[in-house]
């Protein structure tokens, strides 16, 4: 794999950001070659509450697990903000979701069709996955969370002091495109084409496990499938690094004939 490692100055942010992307070794040289059969597929994956775009290459497997698929990795920085345009701070969600996918595309060979774009993450990360995948069902063809923190209307009182910062009031959250509960039921009356998800959780993870298994079931009630798996574990990386392989493995990831 190659592994680049940078910064990217972001307009919407005003500042620069710390991004690392993974590369397939065939894939780099062949950047010159700008057709669609040179691109490969790729996943974005998002880091939790307190870590950074470094978290899953200094202390998870991903190179490995994404070399044997061979898929691009694209991990980006986003700070505490939830991958949220903040009440109070930067608008990381547009960052997210418009800027970066674009410089991306500039910069590497990878491919922009929904069929080959993936998104995960771990806890802050998992709900940045699924929020992405339920606003934006017509990039991403799977999402996957991983203990993700799913409803922060519900934990707002004991979330993070940051929470103010990020939604605003609680009622200001509750509904808004940043309720996941609220994206689902947008998107099963939507008529758009609906994102494969995948969704585990530590059975010891007294935070997340019952909230995980709330929006589980209000997704499977409203026609959004969601491949859910527990395991032994807590809310920590040897949790997140025995599930990380599922995830990948999981992933509908076409072979390069294919996408041909």
């Amino acid at each position: 794999m190659l592994w680049w490692q940078g910064h990217i100055y972001s307009r919407v942010l005003g500042m620069s950001v710390g991004v690392q992307v993974l590369l397939p070794a065939p894939a780099y040289p062949e950047a010159r070659h700008t057709g669609p059969k040179r691109r490969c597929p790729v996943l974005y994956l998002l880091h939790g509450l307190g870590d950074d775009s470094t978290a899953w290459l200094r202390r998870s497997s991903i190179e490995r697990l994404a070399e044997a698929r061979g898929l691009a990795v694209v991990m980006p920085e986003v700070h505490r903000s939830y991958y949220t345009d903040m009440q109070s701070g930067h608008a990381y969600w547009t960052y997210l979701s418009e800027e970066l996918p674009e410089l991306i595309a500039n910069c590497f060979p990878v491919s922009e069709a929904r069929e080959d774009t993936f998104v995960a993450g771990l806890s802050m990360g998992g709900y940045g996955a699924f929020k992405w995948a339920l606003r934006r069902p017509h990039r991403f063809a799977a999402a996957a969370s991983l203990s993700g923190a799913l409803d922060p209307v519900e934990k707002y009182d004991s979330g993070p002091p940051d929470y103010a910062n990020i939604f605003g009031g609680r009622e200001a959250l509750r509904g808004s495109a940043d309720d996941l509960f609220a994206l689902a039921d947008r998107l099963a009356s939507s008529g758009f084409p609906l994102p494969l998800l995948y969704q585990c959780c530590g059975t010891e993870d007294v935070r997340h496990l019952e909230s995980g298994k709330r929006f589980r079931d209000h997704c499977e009630a409203r026609g959004l499938p969601v491949h859910y798996e527990e395991g032994p574990g807590g809310h920590d990386w040897n949790f997140w690094e025995a599930f990380l392989a599922r995830v990948v493995n999981w992933l509908p990831v076409s072979s390069p004939d294919k996408r041909e």
